[in-house]
């Protein structure tokens, strides 16, 4: 899709089934269901706000109003809905700081333990400016290139849709794939080759911003399902 972006194509969707080896649970199924958006001339603040509009609009027109009930609490979507940095998230909620999570590889731990249970309870929430070490695929902030322009969407504590500012410096997101590999490789992972026809056209892409939405995770908030096995066909277990 930013390889659509770096030919011209502007705005660009698609709904896709994807796949992530390994995972189940709960929330987590292999194989899911994922929107996907490109922007052409956006940000990730612009995104947040398109992101908000969608969710509404789908509220709207099944006759929820405002509002939503989920797990047995009622989660209001009027706007404007609250936005909270990484940093602040870890200040407000976490026995550490950012950079020691870091240091100390707990990160991801502590996001998923200490902050994720706390967001969108009263209303849909915003958790953005993630560490540049967490950056993914988005570009860094020019006045604070310690923190990358990313953000997560979360309601009820369950996170929805993750989105960026797209990087397209492709000598920086060359260096982030290499990292990326030789920590998957470090990990015992199966080696990916890397993305050379991307990172050749890289350099064509516009300022864009993208984001991914869980389809899935979207029908569980909308129909109150406990878990992902209710909203999903047939769970790998019946396949």
């Amino acid at each position: 899709m930013k390889r659509l972006l770096a030919a011209g194509y502007p705005r660009i969707f698609q709904l896709c089934h994807c796949w992530r080896e390994g995972e189940r649970g709960r929330r987590h199924v292999p194989e899911f269901t994922m929107l996907e958006w490109y922007r052409a001339g956006a940000d990730y603040n612009g995104l947040m706000e398109e992101t908000e509009a969608l969710i509404r609009s789908v509220a709207r027109r099944l006759g929820r109003g405002g509002q939503l009930t989920y797990a047995g609490s009622t989660i209001s979507l009027t706007s404007p809905w609250p936005r909270i940095s990484v940093g602040d998230a870890f200040a407000r909620y976490a026995h550490t700081d950012v950079a020691r999570a870091l240091e100390q590889d707990v990160f991801d731990e502590i996001m998923v333990r200490d902050i994720e249970p706390h967001l969108g309870l009263d209303k849909p929430a915003f958790l953005y400016d993630y560490p540049a070490a967490r950056g993914s695929l988005a570009r860094l902030r020019a006045d604070n290139p310690a923190v990358a322009e990313r953000f997560e969407l979360y309601i009820a504590g369950l996170e929805l849709a993750n989105g960026f500012s797209e990087l397209n410096d492709a000598a920086e997101q060359r260096a982030r794939f290499v990292q990326e590999e030789a920590y998957r490789r470090s990990l015992g992972k199966r080696p990916y080759p890397l993305a050379d026809k991307f990172l050749d056209e890289l350099r064509d892409m516009p300022a864009a911003a993208g984001i991914a939405l869980g389809v899935d995770r979207l029908v569980m908030l909308f129909v109150d399902a406990t878990t992902i096995d209710d909203v999903t066909a047939f769970p790998p277990e019946e396949l």
